[in-house]
């Protein structure tokens, strides 16, 4: 159930890093196909916001998958849901909230 859990997680922040990809790229292709001047164009502090909230996105989305990664691994070796630091089981209420938590409340 867990593993079952975390796979859909994956395949959802996958789905996701895979459509902010393709958003990325589609801005970049825009911008090398337009002459706007980032600095000088009014719309251009437009463009920039809207690449670096795309690359954070994607970052983001990306360390949620390798997060889930981490997750499926300690599934496989029988160490999911104990504190890495500790110990401790990680509560379960925790674990509902965050999944792919490795550290108890204590110890995040």
């Amino acid at each position: 159930m867990v593993r079952d859990e975390l796979l859909r997680l994956r395949a959802g922040a996958e789905a996701e890093a895979a459509t902010l990809a393709r958003d990325l790229e589609a801005l970049f292709a825009a911008s090398r196909d337009s002459n706007a001047d980032d600095e000088h164009d009014p719309e251009g502090a437009t463009i920039g916001f809207e690449r670096a909230q795309l690359t954070a996105l994607l970052a983001a989305a990306r360390k949620r998958v390798a997060e889930v990664d981490d997750a499926l691994a300690r599934v496989e070796a029988g160490t999911y849901g104990v504190c890495e630091r500790c110990g401790q089981p990680i509560a379960e209420e925790r674990l509902a909230a965050r999944p792919f938590a490795r550290f108890c409340i204590a110890c995040a």
